[in-house]
């Protein structure tokens, strides 16, 4: 399982998985593109690399998800795999990730709902044996 839709009153409230925090990391981009459009749709035509930092993992988590909302809001580009590397350098946490898309075509994008920000509201970073949970909410 990639990622879960949970009970929320207003707002998106996503718990993505992987087996390390790199994997959950994907899949909460992955999540995140599915709350705005049905991901299927998405070709992977255009492959781009984006980097991003922060002092904590929760600032990391809040800033690929909010570099990649001003991606699609700024170019029009939606984006479907998604493969990251996080580096912890001096207390510094650090993502290089390439990431795959293409241009926002209405025609073969379905709009689901508009994604305005990710919020640090119930953000977690949960560890267990083999397995990684990152759950945000994402205000729409």
């Amino acid at each position: 399982m990639q990622f879960d839709f949970l009970e929320h009153t207003a707002d998106a409230y996503i718990a993505a998985y992987g087996k390390t925090l790199d994997e959950a990391f994907e899949n909460a981009a992955l999540a995140m593109f599915e709350t705005m459009t049905d991901t299927k749709t998405i070709r992977p035509e255009l492959q781009e690399t984006l980097k991003v930092e922060a002092g904590d993992e929760f600032a990391l988590l809040y800033n690929w998800l909010e570099s990649l909302i001003i991606k699609f809001d700024v170019e029009e580009k939606l984006y479907c795999n998604f493969k990251v590397k996080i580096y912890d350098v001096k207390n510094v946490f650090k993502i290089k990730a390439r990431i795959w898309g293409e241009h926002f075509d209405p025609k073969r994008h379905p709009p689901k709902s508009e994604v305005k920000a990710v919020t640090y509201h119930q953000m977690e970073i949960l560890r267990r044996k083999g397995e990684v949970c990152v759950k945000f909410i994402l205000d729409l």
